[in-house]
């Protein structure tokens, strides 16, 4: 089951480090100030934590404006799915 909620930024792990376009981010930080999040990330959440893989952009983007939360889409998982995104 998935559910969309707002989840501390400093509650989300990444584990796969990426490089994000630095111009996109800041189209999307003028797009969060004006109009909110409109999209929420995909967070997998294993044993109490959370893990982020996609939204770099837009978690990025809210992390540069100060946000403490960020909408997301929480779907919990065992440990194997996690490790399968690690792989």
């Amino acid at each position: 089951m998935v559910k969309v909620q707002e989840i501390p930024l400093n509650q989300i792990r990444r584990p796969l480090p990426r490089q994000n376009d630095p111009n996109k981010v800041a189209a999307l930080m003028e797009s969060i100030q004006e109009i909110g999040q409109q999209e929420p990330i995909d967070v997998l959440e294993v044993d109490g934590q959370y893990y982020g893989f996609s939204g770099c952009h837009r978690y990025e983007a809210c992390q540069r404006l100060g946000k403490e939360t960020i909408l997301a889409k929480v779907r919990k998982a065992p440990r194997a799915v996690l490790q399968k995104h690690l792989a």
